[in-house]
């Protein structure tokens, strides 16, 4: 991981996709704030995991994408989730960007997806990656926002899968077309990106 100190403006950028100056998003990254960075951050992080359903675990068919879209309808895969997170923390002048994972769906075998989750610069930590998905409805997953400790949502154990160590500003334009193409979740099972 890159413990680089990040182009400040590219990290808190507002964008079409993370826009971070939407006012409902403004209004609840200002309900998260605390007297620090790292108690706003937290705050965010744990707002976003246990208030944002995960569309597949909770059997939702909307297919979100914009961070305001994601607040507003209330579900996300975890890359629309990550997408909001990051609009709050930027909301909240906090530097934020993007990580990915490619996984295989379900077992040991393809097909792969793509597994977005976040990284936020914290000036303690340097980049502090974490995973915002959602622990209330898939067993054996356990994401909290332990600085100095990554937690992910899940380790690269199959053939084929692994981690990305970048992090990135703006989410991946290819993974943004294809989530633009999505008519509904049972679309992305039967053909994950």
């Amino acid at each position: 991981m890159n413990q680089y100190h990040p182009p400040v403006a590219d990290f808190l950028m507002n964008t079409a996709v993370v826009d971070c100056k939407h006012p409902q998003i403004q209004i609840l990254a200002a309900s998260l704030s605390g007297q620090t960075p790292l108690i706003r951050a937290k705050n965010c992080f744990d707002w976003v995991r246990d208030h944002i359903e995960h569309s597949i675990d909770f059997h939702r068919e909307e297919v979100t994408c914009k961070a305001s879209d994601v607040l507003r309808i209330g579900t996300g895969l975890c890359t629309a989730k990550s997408h909001l997170l990051v609009a709050l923390w930027r909301a909240n002048q906090i530097p934020a960007g993007f990580c990915y994972q490619r996984l295989t769906l379900d077992g040991p075998n393809p097909p792969y997806c793509t597994h977005g989750f976040t990284a936020v610069w914290l000036d303690d930590w340097g980049w502090y990656r974490c995973d915002a998905r959602g622990n209330n409805s898939k067993p054996g997953i356990h994401c909290a926002f332990t600085p100095g400790q990554e937690n992910l949502a899940y380790p690269t154990i199959y053939n084929g899968e692994q981690t990305y160590p970048d992090v990135w500003a703006e989410p991946w334009p290819d993974l943004l077309a294809a989530m633009e193409k999505l008519q509904s979740i049972s679309q992305y099972r039967s053909d994950p990106n």
